[in-house]
């Protein structure tokens, strides 16, 4: 009898895993991933005027004029800060604006357990087997529930060119998923650009 109880209270165990591991399944949206590559040969600390060179391929029209001057005031914010001053012309370097966006979707999966396990005592009728105490064994069962969210992933790229040979000198690539709370952008939008901005070769001076 020991062993059975010790035998049951470890599948009880699995169980357990099991449910974890599986509540725990979700494909999610995509948190905010920043990438970037540049020249390391290159003193970047020479660069002290930027001029924006616009969007590449037309990917501003995949965000509305609010997005695009959002974003681009953000940038512009985050150079400033570094002491490099936007002109329209003679830039020592030019940036350019690339964006991607990308339809998803996200599966979670949700173990629920209905019941349980244990063991009781009781008595049966009168037969054969005389009348006499037995015990009695139960297992509960589980549902399983998949639902899917659909999403956008935002990818976007900054190319920083030397203005003059127009040689690429540093890339800087944001990936997020996209908040369709349009009034959240005033926000998030300045905050991903400077979280981008903190791989760019020259810092804020403190």
């Amino acid at each position: 009898m020991y062993n059975r109880i010790k035998e049951l209270k470890m599948k009880k165990t699995i169980n357990l895993i099991t449910f974890l591991a599986i509540t725990l399944f979700t494909i999610s949206p995509v948190i905010s991933q920043v990438t970037y590559d540049y020249d390391k040969t290159v003193d970047f600390s020479k660069y002290k005027t930027v001029r924006f060179g616009g969007w590449e391929k037309g990917s501003d029209k995949l965000l509305n004029e609010l997005d695009k001057d959002r974003a681009v005031a953000s940038f512009k914010a985050e150079f400033e800060k570094r002491g490099i001053q936007i002109v329209d012309t003679d830039a020592s370097m030019v940036v350019t604006l690339y964006l991607v966006i990308d339809n998803k979707t996200s599966t979670t999966a949700y173990t629920n357990f209905n019941g349980g396990m244990g063991y009781g005592m009781g008595y049966g009728g009168y037969g054969m087997r005389g009348f006499g105490p037995g015990w009695g064994w139960g297992m509960g069962s589980a549902t399983t529930t998949y639902s899917e969210q659909d999403y956008q992933v935002g990818t976007l790229v900054v190319d920083c060119y030397d203005g003059e040979t127009k040689k690429l000198l540093w890339q800087g690539v944001s990936r997020k998923t996209i908040n369709k709370n349009q009034s959240k952008h005033v926000k998030t939008i300045p905050k991903n650009v400077a979280k981008l901005m903190k791989k760019y070769p020259v810092s804020i001076p403190k």
